[in-house]
């Protein structure tokens, strides 16, 4: 009988330590787990080898740290009989969360290819997109012109349309979950915050948001939360790659609200209509803002002032 094929080496991942994580080399079903990712407030992302295809995927696994943890035999259970409920209503989110995604087949949404349960919680298998995140890209070629902030909004405009078509927020937009491949195609990660919208608002296991990113409307359980919440998102990530800085946390923007000035202030080396649509998307007041991606990527497209 003949060697076994051998498999290639998987790309290089950052080495990082993650307390969490299942050991390397675990087999999730047909998937060998070759490199953890990264790690978030609902779980672990690793990077996997298919055996049958013998192609790399990336897998998310549920993990919410809040309310669950890692036994030694590598399942997951709540950390209380309490705390059941919790985990299994986001067990089922995240599966539900899962079907949905599936159904996309987007150039500029992460592909999920299939789901399915193990060690007492669930695994999804994404498409391993090879590229960088947005936030590595701006750090190594900032100031981006015109051209290039164009390129990279409106696929992600394209992206982000489809999800909220279907119901969803995405509401964790941020540069290091833009991903750019190495053609320089943007395509949108991590919709491990994601949650579906239901009269414009969200149910949440916990708070989940990042500061300079997440609108006033995040902060709060009962906030109204919708496409525009998305957009507050995407503005803050156009106001990094312009600015070269994080937009300033909403609370601040409370007593002091200098994002407007410091926007104008790149006039001559931004287009005025996308310093403006930048301006507009970030406004404090949901209901002043942009209430679809229809509705900002007509801005955008125009380099027009947004209607008053």
């Amino acid at each position: 009988m003949p060697p076994p094929a051998a498999m290639p080496n998987p790309p290089m991942v950052q080495p990082t330590t993650y307390r969490n994580a299942l050991p390397i080399g675990t087999l999730l079903q047909e998937y060998r787990l070759d490199a953890v990712l990264g790690a978030g407030a609902f779980g672990m992302t690793y990077l996997c080898w298919d055996t049958h295809l013998e192609k790399n995927v990336a897998i998310k696994e549920y993990l919410p740290v809040e309310c669950a943890l890692r036994a030694l035999d590598g399942s997951v259970m709540p950390i209380t009989t309490e705390r059941n409920n919790d985990y299994q209503w986001g067990l089922d989110r995240f599966l539900l969360e899962a079907r949905t995604l599936a159904r996309f087949s987007h150039p500029n949404i992460v592909r999920v290819n299939r789901f399915f349960s193990m060690n007492g919680t669930a695994y999804v298998v994404m498409d391993y997109e090879d590229g960088e995140p947005l936030s590595k890209v701006l750090k190594d070629a900032p100031n981006p012109d015109d051209a290039r902030l164009l390129k990279l909004t409106l696929p992600l405009l394209d992206g982000l349309q489809a999800v909220h078509e279907a119901g969803f927020l995405h509401r964790d937009i941020k540069p290091a979950n833009v991903f750019i491949r190495k053609n320089g195609t943007p395509v949108l990660l991590d919709f491990g915050a994601a949650r579906q919208a239901l009269s414009g608002a969200t149910k949440t296991l916990t708070a989940v948001l990042t500061p300079g990113y997440a609108p006033l409307e995040q902060y709060s359980s009962d906030g109204n939360q919708g496409p525009w919440t998305d957009i507050y998102a995407l503005g803050g990530v156009l106001y990094r790659a312009v600015m070269n800085e994080n937009p300033p946390e909403v609370t601040s923007r409370i007593r002091n609200d200098m994002v407007s000035a410091r926007l104008r202030a790149m006039r001559g080396r931004v287009g005025v209509g996308m310093l403006s649509a930048i301006d507009w998307a970030l406004t404090l007041d949901e209901k002043q803002r942009p209430q679809s991606v229809v509705q900002w990527r007509e801005v955008i497209e125009r380099g027009t002032m947004p209607p008053v």
